[in-house]
């Protein structure tokens, strides 16, 4: 069976999504075309004119389906690529533009939710990376058209949902390799999320704060900061820094380029903590856990669906989510210090052993229906 895969904004995770399908399912050849991660604006609205004008023959080279990520601009490029309308199309959600937070400096524009709402409409299967995903998407998409004017055709929506499944990014085996974990003078955290305005850091911030206060300016634990940086980083990450400096709780600082070393770094620690206003899978998390963390989460986003006992509460108000937070954590040192640590979440449904053959199911029934599965 021959697939095409389009990527079209092949960020890491992305990147790790297709490259662990060509991994896991052998029986499939797949045929790969990624465009990078950078100029979002003109990614999502210019990626049908840079797959069809930079890879028109690998488009057309006869497939039995065709695989592409949320980010693809389908519609356009069924109309580029007339080939590629002959095929049965999966369109898979690693995250949705009507759920994803706006930075402050953003300014707003309905083009990337117009672009993968048609984009699903295209499609013949919609798969989401979980079911918050699909949820949020389908409330997003319901809300929009209704704003728009008129000639709306009716339960578009409906049949959306009709052909979604839920299928989430597997984890690869190597990070469930735990060895016997020796216990430690101070509970181990780590912070492992992309230093970004959505991951939150303020509210990291603001419970250190109160952490350092009520323990006569130290921290009782080492916070290892870890996960992707960019050209621009929320400038408080400097106060984080500094703060964990003079409270002797500095731990690991910065992106860990080795993955070897980033899984043994994962596996001495106790705690994996999230701020995030926005996560639809939390594969950061997920690979915590599998290395043997326990998750301390807001309670918003994918996280109560997976992790409904490691939430802590939060309303959007910085300080009271950093009091919930820093109570969460206290609760945590006490059982570390009374030698009361309990097992870490069993995480093994999101391996590639359980989810490979849903992959491979999926596919290959997608391969032998007719096209043309689009609502409208």
């Amino acid at each position: 069976m021959k697939v095409l895969l389009l990527s079209g904004y092949d960020a890491d995770s992305h990147k790790r999504w297709r490259q662990g399908l060509s991994r896991h399912l052998p029986a499939i050849d797949f045929t790969h075309i990624a465009l990078p991660p950078r100029y979002f604006s003109w990614r999502i609205r210019g990626n049908s004119l840079s797959f069809a004008g930079l890879h028109a023959q690998a488009l057309a080279d006869g497939y039995d389906c065709l695989v592409a990520t949320s980010m693809v601009d389908l519609s356009s490029l069924r109309g580029m690529v007339p080939a590629l309308s002959q095929l049965p199309t999966l369109l898979y959600f690693h995250e949705n533009q009507f759920a994803y937070p706006q930075s402050k400096h953003q300014s707003h524009s309905v083009e990337p939710q117009i672009v993968s709402l048609y984009s699903a409409l295209c499609a013949d299967t919609l798969a989401f990376n979980s079911d918050y995903n699909r949820c949020s998407f389908m409330a997003g998409a319901e809300a929009l058209l209704k704003k728009l004017p008129d000639l709306v055709p009716p339960g578009i929506v409906e049949k959306l949902q009709q052909k979604s499944v839920v299928l989430p990014v597997p984890i690869e085996s190597e990070w469930f390799r735990r060895p016997e974990k020796a216990r430690q003078a101070k509970l181990q955290l780590v912070w492992n999320h992309r230093w970004e305005y959505d991951k939150n850091p303020e509210l990291l911030y603001r419970a250190l704060q109160i952490i350092c206060r009520e323990h006569n300016g130290k921290l009782p634990f080492v916070l290892h900061l870890v996960g992707q940086r960019f050209r621009q980083v929320p400038p408080v990450f400097t106060q984080i820094r500094d703060l964990l400096t003079a409270a002797d709780g500095l731990g690991q600082w910065g992106y860990v380029e080795s993955a070897e070393q980033y899984r043994q770094l994962l596996r001495r620690c106790d705690l994996v903590v999230s701020t995030a206003d926005h996560d639809f899978q939390g594969l950061a998390v997920l690979e915590a856990v599998a290395s043997g963390c326990i998750p301390v989460l807001p309670e918003r986003q994918v996280y109560p669906e997976y992790f409904g006992d490691g939430c802590y509460p939060v309303s959007g108000d910085c300080e009271a989510d950093a009091r919930n937070l820093a109570v969460a954590l206290a609760q945590h040192l006490t059982r570390f210090n009374e030698g009361r640590w309990p097992a870490p979440p069993d995480v093994s449904c999101f391996s590639w052993n359980r989810l490979g053959p849903d992959y491979g199911r999926v596919i290959k029934q997608l391969a032998t229906q007719p096209p043309f599965g689009a609502v409208l």
